[in-house]
């Protein structure tokens, strides 16, 4: 499971689902249409169920960390949906996407001085930001942290139009680094020139990502188990996962109809564009991002002649989620994440 993913809930409603979708194969045009109703109200109910979670989530925030931080959520723009609806003649380009994000800021800040900011970007191919990332967010508020996490285009509990919204590798890192540019904008005690990103799986992806499209703009990254080669992906995953990326709403062809385009999307096939100083971590045991692929980005930027550092760990307990978890290897590896920001984040 991907860093900050959710559960599809619930089970019964994606079980009637994939029953309607058989069903309806077998059946005359106008029992079809009947399905495809139900197979629409099913995905209503999904959307419903996915935003009530995300509220009763956004409670939970300030009874788990709001002891030490001052949490509040924001709107923003991102760069406009191009598969948005158009209405009133107003075209896809006239309209920027909304885009929401929490902000934790350190109760104890000193808020007349400049401080750290770091990016977080959530992990899934669809998934939101939540309070699994309680004790992630409490360890940097203890270092001073200001965190900005923002929830970009494809996230889960806003909506269907948002969640067909996802453009992955693509427009989704121009809705975090537009989370960027807002808080340095917005927030008076952010320190333009000590702003870190950091991230796991798919949000490793977008820390890659964006540190490569806007070097300028991150003074360091941390990408953990990060997404690395959507073709090198496809070749080792299901055949589910697969069709989650050839989806009509989302990149609309496969790997094999368009090489280019999931290469595009790719860190593996834009290391030459490195230039911010980058932590990688990867673990053996990995069931959802294959260590193979990760030693295959970190083989890519040393061809390429790139300073990084990196660190392959060996079986860790708790695979794609190794670091974390609640163990003492976790906590040891996170240590080492902040001490590197550190170094390229302090005065």
């Amino acid at each position: 499971m991907s860093f900050g993913e959710r559960v599809n809930r619930p089970v019964p409603i994606g079980v009637l689902f994939l029953f309607l979708c058989t069903f309806a194969a077998g059946q005359a045009p106008s029992q079809q249409s009947e399905v495809l109703k139900l197979q629409a109200e099913v995905e209503g109910l999904r959307t419903q169920v996915e935003s009530l979670a995300k509220a009763v989530d956004d409670v939970l925030w300030f009874q788990r960390v709001g002891d030490v931080a001052e949490i509040d959520k924001i709107m923003y723009a991102g760069p406009p949906n191009p598969k948005g609806r158009e209405i009133y003649g107003i075209k896809n380009e006239r309209h920027p996407l909304r885009v929401y994000a929490y902000i934790f800021v350190p109760r104890k800040l000193d808020r007349t001085a400049k401080h750290p900011l770091l990016i977080l970007p959530h992990g899934g191919v669809h998934a939101d930001f939540t309070t699994y990332h309680t004790h992630i967010i409490r360890e940097m508020m203890d270092r001073g942290y200001v965190v900005f996490a923002p929830e970009y285009r494809g996230s889960t509990g806003y909506g269907k139009e948002f969640y067909e919204a996802i453009d992955y590798g693509g427009l989704e890192v121009e809705d975090v680094v537009a989370g960027r540019d807002w808080a340095v904008e917005n927030l008076p005690f952010a320190d333009e020139k000590r702003i870190g990103i950091i991230g796991w799986s798919h949000g490793g992806l977008i820390s890659l990502m964006a540190v490569f499209g806007h070097p300028d703009k991150f003074q360091v990254a941390y990408a953990g188990v990060p997404v690395s080669d959507l073709l090198a992906r496809m070749g080792y995953s299901t055949q589910d996962y697969r069709d989650e990326f050839s989806a009509r709403y989302h990149i609309g062809k496969t790997a094999n109809q368009d090489v280019a385009e999931y290469r595009k999307r790719s860190p593996i096939w834009n290391v030459d564009k490195l230039k911010t100083p980058l932590l990688i971590h990867t673990n053996t045991n990995d069931r959802d991002v294959n260590v193979v692929e990760v030693e295959s980005l970190i083989q890519a930027l040393k061809a390429a002649g790139k300073d990084f550092q990196y660190k392959i760990y060996q079986d860790a307990p708790g695979g794609h989620s190794f670091n974390r978890i609640d163990t003492a290897l976790a906590r040891e590896s996170r240590r080492e994440i902040y001490d590197f920001l550190g170094q390229h984040l302090k005065r």
